[in-house]
């Protein structure tokens, strides 16, 4: 038996824009981590930055359990983790070195590491786990007990400090194929009180994270797939039921969010799901993340049955031009549609948009304003195009790069390549979408004083905000070059105003 502290490198603490929303979830990937690693005969404890002040919290963890082995595993499901944010990167090599400087083997497994692994070896791991970690993981852990670091050559996976300080990386693992077999997540090492405090205190309710799938195989060109790659596996829908009976039965959560990029893609799994939760009597209010294009009405009517409250879907853009160019292999008609009909049924939709796309024009910026405004979603989050290595995009853009190749954080909204307009214009153009979207909501629904006030701060500030950002539209600017530059012939013929 190995004594291991598993941690993670995401610290709401420093992602000012999510510690004020206050939804936090517990590290999903580390605790299935934590299982594998307790199934093969390991004893485990768990430190969760999540709710930690700073990685000062990690060194008294160190000190407290005294572990032979230091594992930072960043829990792949939460999206933030495969964003490979700056201040985040900052701390995992602190705990790496901290870790080190006590005499522990270290390992370090996730999406920013599996990408810049010599950074991450030089920084204090003896180990990068790429990709898909579980198997890697504890093949590692009992290569280290036998023979110390010189065991690791032989685990397929990894990479390597080799001679000189070159990077030696052994044979890639195979994927996971039957993820039923995986463990339940080690649920048990979570402080759940403190989890559900602050969501009860901020929300009135608290929610738990759940994953059914891992990957995707869709081709969008702007979506990094260092841990799962091109592939979609997904649990049964009867073992995803009896979780959440178990869960509910257990902690009694109130709400699920269901991690998967694409929920329910294979045909008639919802179905399936739908049943299953009546038959396991498991039915709690959840969201999930799906495709526009996956929303049938049959698919619809099962999310409903099973208790679906929210349906986020990655819309990115109102121009067609741009969901071509970005391979999105659905149309703007494919969202307008998904949203009625998660409507007409009662679901809340969400929108998460895409701005800054290489040679997006204020044609194609205008017509997402108003595919917001005609489809009117109950919530959207807005980023920019962001490249990030092993993308098409990020091949593309690349030559433009400069010094600064990551956001700070998830609020950073910085143009790393020279995109069509500014930073500066990019996060005005995020202000007043979100303004408008916040004055359409309020108007005929505000009620409370606090509503009120709310819906009349932004009718004052919004005309404010409208005219700085054309300003800032105005002001010269580089850019990368016309749309047509990024897309095949037959895309480049395409007028902009197709699918609107």
């Amino acid at each position: 038996m190995t004594g291991i502290l598993l941690g993670q490198g995401y610290y709401q603490r420093f992602d000012p824009k999510l510690a004020e929303a206050a939804q936090p979830y517990p590290p999903l990937g580390t605790l299935v981590a934590a299982a594998c690693l307790r199934q093969a005969g390991h004893a485990v404890s768990l430190f969760d930055s999540m709710l930690a002040a700073s990685p000062a919290e990690w060194e008294r963890a160190l000190e407290r359990t005294r572990p032979a082995v230091a594992v930072v595993y960043e829990d792949s499901f939460n999206y933030l983790s495969k964003m490979c944010l700056g201040r985040m990167r900052e701390a995992t090599f602190e705990m790496l070195q901290a870790a080190r400087a006590r005499g522990c083997l270290t390992l370090v497994s996730g999406s920013d590491a599996t990408d810049h692994d010599a950074d991450y070896l030089a920084r204090g791991a003896a180990a990068v786990i790429r990709g898909e970690g579980e198997a890697t993981l504890c093949e590692a852990v009992g290569a280290l007990a036998e023979a110390g670091e010189g065991g690791l050559h032989r685990v397929a996976g990894l990479s390597l400090r080799g001679p000189g300080g070159a990077t030696v990386r052994t044979p890639a693992r195979p994927f996971l194929k039957d993820l039923d077999a995986l463990p339940r997540p080690a649920w048990d090492l979570v402080d759940w009180d403190r989890y559900r405090r602050i969501w009860r205190g901020r929300h009135g309710y608290h929610s738990i994270n759940l994953a059914t799938t891992r990957g995707c195989p869709y081709h969008c060109n702007w979506c990094a797939k260092p841990i799962y790659g091109q592939r979609y596996a997904v649990r049964s829908p009867q073992a995803v039921a009896e979780e959440m009976a178990w869960l509910k039965r257990t902690y009694a959560p109130d709400h699920v969010s269901f991690v998967d990029d694409i929920f329910g893609l294979r045909p008639g799994w919802v179905e399936e799901f739908a049943r299953a939760v009546d038959a396991e009597d498991a039915r709690l209010p959840f969201r999930c993340l799906t495709r526009a294009d996956l929303l049938g009405d049959d698919t619809v009517a099962a999310l409903r049955r099973a208790g679906c409250r929210t349906v986020w879907i990655g819309a990115e853009s109102g121009s067609q031009r741009i969901l071509d160019a970005m391979e999105k292999g659905n149309t703007v008609e494919d969202i307008r549609l998904a949203a009625s009909r998660l409507q007409a049924a009662g679901i809340e939709v969400g929108f998460f948009l895409q701005f800054g796309y290489p040679g997006e024009t204020r044609e194609d910026i205008d017509l997402t304003r108003r595919l917001v405004e005609q489809c009117r979603p109950d919530d959207i989050g807005i980023s920019v195009s962001y490249p990030l290595p092993g993308t098409r995009f990020h091949e593309r853009v690349k030559a433009e790069l400069g010094a600064k190749r990551n956001w700070d954080d998830s609020n950073d909204l910085a143009m790393m390549y020279r995109g069509p307009f500014s930073t500066e214009f990019y996060r005005a153009l995020h202000r007043v979408v979100h303004q408008e979207f916040r004055l359409r909501r309020l108007r005929g629904r505000a009620r409370r004083p606090r509503q009120t006030a709310s819906m009349l701060y932004h009718a004052v500030t919004l005309p404010w905000a409208r005219r700085r950002m054309e300003r800032l539209a105005r002001r010269a600017h580089q850019g990368i070059g016309p749309l047509r530059a990024s897309l095949s012939p037959a895309q480049a013929a395409v007028p902009s105003e197709q699918g609107s």
